[in-house]
């Protein structure tokens, strides 16, 4: 049933409409809260949880969406010029102009930045979020901090960095990336969201240490927060169990 949706694009506004690429996206209707699905760092819509998470919300005759950002799967543009402003404003549109009504935001690794970057920009529309191994700030705490003099000095004087990675391509990591990382920083202050939050992390995950999801519970300024913590859970957290623990958490919201 998940590979008979049909991909949509929306006319990106991403930088105040001044270009012409498009977000692809993938959408049902139903009743609300709806889930929006967030992804991460060079995944894409059609990925084991997504799926899974969208043919779960079919079931449940629930509104969900899932998208690309720019630079990604099927949206336009090139991942090197992408940025984390430039995602969470994609983030905000997908809010803005395909849902009504309160929603639930699913966001894995990278998406639990984006997801807590447009909850802040979205307050009144944001029922709760859920993150998976989420990876706020990872530009700066998780990369640059742990990159070589050379890799740094490669980054600023070129402007990219190709980063060997799980993938057929290498990351490229771009100074636009990084700085811009630097404009978006949350762990450093509290993050004023208010709203129900659940981290699901994986303590086998070498992409983000498990301490980061615990400095992000810290950093929240809700109440009504919980850390699961998976012993032998990794980055993707993409199994059988950990899916169904994700569909649990959401099943409880």
């Amino acid at each position: 049933m998940a590979n008979a949706h049909k991909v949509n694009y929306l006319s990106s506004s991403g930088f105040g409409g001044l270009d012409t690429n498009t977000i692809g996206y993938k959408q049902s209707a139903g009743s609300q809260p709806g889930i929006i699905w967030c992804g991460g760092l060079k995944s894409d819509m059609d990925g084991s949880k997504a799926s899974a998470l969208h043919q779960w919300a079919d079931t449940q005759g629930r509104a969900f969406v899932r998208f690309d950002y720019f630079g990604h799967g099927a949206s336009s543009g090139e991942f090197r010029h992408g940025t984390i402003s430039r995602w969470a404003a994609d983030t905000v549109q997908v809010i803005d102009q395909l849902t009504k009504g309160p929603q639930i935001i699913v966001g894995s690794s990278m998406g639990g930045w984006t997801a807590l970057l447009a909850a802040l920009a979205r307050p009144k529309r944001i029922k709760a979020l859920v993150l998976l191994a989420p990876a706020p700030d990872f530009t700066e705490k998780l990369m640059w901090a742990n990159f070589s003099d050379d890799i740094r000095a490669t980054i600023m004087k070129e402007g990219i960095y190709y980063e060997p990675s799980d993938y057929d391509e290498p990351y490229e990591i771009s100074r636009e990336l990084i700085l811009d990382g630097r404009e978006n920083l949350l762990l450093d202050a509290p993050i004023n969201i208010k709203a129900p939050v659940r981290i699901i992390q994986g303590m086998k995950d070498t992409s983000v240490p498990y301490g980061h999801a615990l400095k992000t519970a810290e950093a929240l300024m809700s109440e009504d927060v919980e850390l699961t913590l998976v012993k032998n859970g990794d980055h993707s957290l993409s199994g059988s169990a950990d899916i169904a623990r994700m569909l649990l958490t959401l099943a409880k919201l």
